[in-house]
């Protein structure tokens, strides 16, 4: 009887195990459906609906244009209107040389926004990740403090110190620098500063993150074989970190290229950048499906640097396995 008991209790004792799996199972899928979830509803969508107006067409109405084909209506005018589809829009884009323009002038500002954002925020992110430990937390979060003011007016407060009266030409002129003003707003100089200001932490605390796990041994290792600091830099230092350049670079290049209030506010009307260019289409113009259009050739630019970074990281698995 001993052993029967025994035996019917270890065979009972595996049937509370299936739920439990079966709990896990459905909790590792939801860990990776809600990220999905979260894309199609506000990135695939609102995609989605932006290009379906990018192929309609002009009107004086509200809201000020035609859908080419409207599911509304049901399937039949569905079919109808992707008989009657065209990219007229997208053709208007192609020969007018005011978007070509400002899609170059956005990549350019955009680019020299990244180069001098990393030359900025390398040394910070290199000094946080070399200091002790016990202050790399108040360290992080003076990066961190500018995020506890609005954006809008830590741009305008740059109006203040970049005008001809403003903070800036004040002190060169009190230390005797300059004899004159510069002139700093309105122009490319002051939207660098302003992009490179603003989206300084997003390169800093990726760099930090990469710099702060590298082995300082092989720094030392290095330098004890007969290595000059520098060149131990760039052979090993700087070539551990570029995941976390390449990181930083896409976090500030992406949104640059597509910022608005910056070259609006310190640039000026004169300044040509794809923001001001789309925000110009759809409320001074009205014109939504020109718009529209601009939206997404600016998204499919802006893709292919992310195209480019997860090939390259995908090449880099493959070559450590």
């Amino acid at each position: 009887m001993t052993d029967a008991t025994a035996t019917a209790g270890t065979v009972a004792t595996p049937s509370s195990g299936p739920p439990t799996s079966f709990l896990q199972s459905i909790a590792n899928r939801l860990v990776i459906i809600v990220p999905y979830v979260w894309l199609l509803f506000f990135f695939l969508i609102p995609f989605v609906i932006v290009f379906k107006i990018s192929l309609s067409d002009t009107a004086r109405a509200m809201p000020p244009y035609v859908p080419t084909f409207d599911i509304s209506k049901g399937f039949g005018s569905l079919l109808a209107g992707l008989r009657e589809l065209d990219f007229e829009n997208y053709l208007w884009l192609a020969g007018d040389p005011l978007y070509f323009n400002a899609y170059i002038s956005s990549v350019v500002v955009a680019a020299i926004s990244t180069v001098l954002a990393l030359l900025v925020g390398y040394p910070i992110a290199y000094g946080m990740a070399r200091a002790p430990a016990t202050i790399r937390p108040t360290l992080l979060m003076l990066v961190i403090l500018p995020f506890w003011t609005s954006f809008l007016i830590r741009v305008y407060a740059w109006i203040g110190i970049l005008k001809p009266e403003g903070l800036l030409n004040q002190f060169l002129l009190s230390v005797g620098v300059i004899s004159q003003p510069l002139v700093i707003l309105n122009t490319y100089a002051a939207i660098f500063i302003g992009i490179v200001y603003s989206y300084l932490p997003f390169m800093v605390l990726p760099l930090y993150s990469s710099l702060e796990k590298l082995d300082h041994s092989l720094i030392e290792a290095a330098q004890d074989l007969g290595c000059p600091p520098i060149t131990a830099f760039w052979k090993i230092t700087f070539p551990l970190s570029l995941p976390g350049v390449v990181a930083g670079c896409l976090l500030v290049f992406i949104p640059a290229a597509g910022e608005f209030v910056i070259p609006d506010l310190l640039g000026g009307s004169r300044t040509l950048m794809i923001g001001r260019t789309l925000w110009n289409e759809f409320n001074s113009n009205g014109d939504w499906p020109v718009a529209s259009a601009v939206a997404v050739v600016l998204l499919l630019i802006l893709i292919v640097p992310i195209v480019l970074f997860q090939h390259m990281q995908a090449k880099a698995q493959e070559q450590g396995r």
